[in-house]
């Protein structure tokens, strides 16, 4: 049997052994709007227990509108186009286009271009976050569980904010979309990395499709609760990243109905773990560096054995990446146990701190196997991982050699979020 997985812009072909006892997994397909972009304009204009943007904002108001970086699908030649319809009352200096890149790099404009278009990009003011700048961003509040929330000053001074993206299940946020376009998305390094924290990541809560009861979506909610969100645009894709659905309209109630549509489709039950499971991160650009497919990879580790294999497919065009400090904690230690260990010391912090930590507890239950044309065997090792070039020949040994008996596969990665029976 021949699997192809996202990869990259295209696919990859995955040979399974004849006779194998194989199950592919896949989400829910539901087909994209005939229309997508008119599918944004009438939830604009009928907005979920919200008054509709057109009347939320005045002639001379500042409007924020949020969006998500080069690492996230979100298509926005569909979204932006209706919603500065609706702000057509406003010249284009009113306007402020705030980048989300959270604790990631800044993005070029070529990436800007690509994320909103020449138009949009020619049109209006563009900030990025670097959450590296302390005196960019300014305390709004201190959350119930203690973390000094700082947001990027500009954005606080407008007068009407939009957060914008796409709801899916997230492996420790519990679902994206809402509040996170604002916090990690607008934050400072130092708020991030307290939300972060090692403690928090340890929690049984902090997981796949957990909202309610999951301390560290509770307290992403609460952060940007300060920065008083006015109006929320949030949409479900496809496999083929077309809008399904759009959200849109009252910040809490908007992205609570988003979230319950989208674990319908995206998640799945199993009724026992398998030997192996194959995993991609989705393709492009999800898949576009090791960071990010750690998703992918965490996919597959809530339906894996203790002590199973994990095959992770991802180009990761963007290397481990040289930015941040994720591969820097990986590459410092001998092993999981021994980063686990290092990220556990009380007082530790360190940037990216989070993603090693998940990466690390893969690891430490389960072989991980990478494949991607664009990482060293070296770069791949260095994460505790081993290198393949040829998935189906890794598969194929071992079945033959007894190790194997179960297989699933993944095809999109992360956008079905598996789990096995009574542990959701």
């Amino acid at each position: 049997m021949t699997v192809p997985i996202a990869y990259g812009s295209g696919t990859l072909d995955v040979d399974l052994p004849a006779g194998a006892d194989s199950t592919v997994i896949r989400p829910v397909f539901t087909p994209g709007a005939v229309d997508e972009i008119a599918a944004v304009r009438d939830a604009l204009r009928n907005p979920i227990s919200s008054p509709t943007l057109g009347d939320t904002v005045r002639a001379d108001d500042k409007v924020g509108i949020v969006f998500s970086d080069i690492t996230r699908p979100t298509p926005y030649h569909l979204i932006i186009p209706p919603i500065l319809e609706e702000l057509a009352h406003l010249p284009d200096r009113n306007v402020v286009f705030f980048n989300a890149t959270g604790t990631h790099r800044i993005n070029s404009r070529d990436e800007l271009v690509s994320i909103l278009g020449e138009d949009v990009v020619a049109r209006f003011r563009i900030v990025q976050n670097d959450c590296s700048v302390a005196d960019d961003h300014e305390y709004v509040g201190t959350t119930a569980g203690g973390n000094r929330i700082e947001l990027l000053k500009e954005f606080l001074e407008c007068d009407v904010t939009i957060p914008t993206g796409f709801i899916e299940p997230h492996f420790f946020a519990g679902m994206s979309g809402g509040g996170k376009a604002i916090m990690p998305g607008l934050a400072s390094l130092a708020t991030v990395q307290r939300n972060h924290s090692v403690a928090r990541m340890d929690h049984p809560d902090v997981r796949w499709g957990v909202t309610d009861g999951n301390p560290l979506w509770e307290e992403v909610r609460e952060a940007a609760l300060f920065a008083n969100p006015s109006f929320i645009v949030n949409v479900a894709l496809n496999r083929n990243k077309e809008i399904t659905r759009v959200f849109a309209g009252d910040f809490l109630e908007a992205h609570r109905v988003g979230c319950d549509a989208v674990r319908e489709e995206a998640m799945a039950e199993v009724d026992r773990p398998f030997d192996l499971v194959v995993s991609s991160n989705s393709g492009s650009p999800l898949d576009l560096n090791m960071y990010q497919a750690v998703k992918g990879m965490s996919a597959a580790s809530q339906i894996v054995r203790d002590g199973g294999h994990i095959v992770m497919a991802a180009e990761c065009r963007d290397g481990v990446p040289e930015h941040g400090r994720y591969g820097a904690l990986l590459a410092g230690s001998r092993s999981p146990r021994d980063l686990l260990a290092k990220l556990r010391t009380p007082g530790f912090v360190e940037h990216d701190m989070w993603q090693a930590q998940i990466h690390a507890l893969i690891c430490e239950r389960a072989s991980v196997h990478f494949y991607s044309e664009n990482l060293s065997e070296e770069q791949i090792r260095m994460g505790f991982m081993e290198p393949v070039r040829d998935i189906g020949a890794l598969v194929a040994r071992l079945v033959a050699d007894g190790e194997v008996r179960r297989i699933c596969v993944l095809p999109e990665g992360p956008m079905t979020i598996p789990y096995v029976a009574g542990r959701l």
